[in-house]
C-alpha cells in the first residue's frame, strides 16, 4: 500500500507516519531524509545531490523523483510507502503518478489532515522535541512526562524550533496554501482523497486513518 499524507506544517503528519511505520511495517519516504542520506551515500545520484546542495542551489523535481525511484526499486517495504513532504506541487504530483505507473505501483490513498489555522498556531507554538531521538511533545496535547524523561528514549533534553512562533508559522501556512493546497483538489478529482480531522487526539486521528486504509 502506498499513501500520501497531506496537510499544513504542524498538522501531525510525522506523528501519524511513525505510527504507520510501526504498526504496518511501512517505509516513510521523507524528502529531507532522502536528500541527507543521498548526500553521503557515494552513489551517482548522491554525488549529484551533494553538488547541488554544496552550490546552494534548489534540488530539482527530477532529482527528488530519482531518489524516490531508487527507494521504490530497491524494495524492502513489505507494508508499502508513505510519501512525506512530496509531492508539494501539481507538477510533482504528475511526476509521482507517472513514476508509480511506470513501476506498476499504485497510489492507494491520499489522506488530508484538515486543520483550523488558529488552533494549529496555538498547538505548534507549544511544541517541543526530544533532542536525542526527535520524539515530538506538546504542552497542550502531549506534554513531556512528569519525570522529565522522553517516553521513547529516556532523554532529558528538549528543544523548540526557532520557527515555531506565530509569525513564522503563519508565513509557512501561507506558503503551503499557495503551493501545496491545490493538491487537495487534484487528488479529490482523481477520487483518491479522504479528509480526517488533524486536530483530534493522536489516537483519534490514527483511528480515522486506520478506517480509511482498512
Amino acid at each position: 500500500m502506498n499513501i500520501i499524507l497531506l496537510g499544513p506544517p504542524g498538522a501531525g503528519k510525522g506523528t501519524q507516519a511513525r505510527r504507520l511505520v510501526d504498526e504496518r511495517n511501512m517505509v516513510q519516504l521523507s524528502t529531507g531524509d532522502m536528500l541527507r542520506a543521498a548526500r553521503t551515500s557515494g552513489t551517482e545520484m548522491g554525488k549529484i545531490v551533494a553538488d547541488v546542495m554544496d552550490r546552494g542551489d534548489l534540488v530539482t523535481d527530477e532529482i527528488v523523483i530519482g531518489l524516490i525511484r531508487e527507494q521504490l526499486t530497491t524494495g524492502g517495504a513489505e507494508g508499502g510507502y508513505i510519501f512525506d513532504g512530496f509531492p508539494r506541487t501539481l507538477a510533482q504530483a504528475d511526476a509521482l503518478g507517472n513514476l508509480l505507473s511506470e513501476l506498476n505501483e499504485t497510489l492507494d490513498a491520499v489522506i488530508e489532515m484538515s486543520v483550523d489555522d488558529d488552533v494549529l498556531v496555538a498547538r505548534i507554538t507549544a511544541r517541543s522535541t526530544c533532542a536525542s531521538c526527535g520524539e515530538v511533545y506538546n504542552d497542550i496535547t502531549k506534554p513531556v512526562p512528569a519525570d522529565g524523561k522522553c517516553s521513547n528514549c529516556g532523554g532529558t533534553e528538549f528543544t523548540r524550533r526557532a520557527d515555531d512562533n506565530e509569525d513564522s508559522l503563519r508565513t509557512r501556512l501561507m506558503a503551503y496554501y499557495k503551493q501545496t493546497s491545490p493538491l487537495i483538489g487534484y487528488y479529490y478529482a482523481k477520487g483518491d482523497l479522504t479528509s480526517v480531522n488533524g486536530l483530534g487526539e493522536i489516537d483519534e486521528v490514527a483511528a480515522e486513518i486506520k478506517a480509511v486504509l482498512g
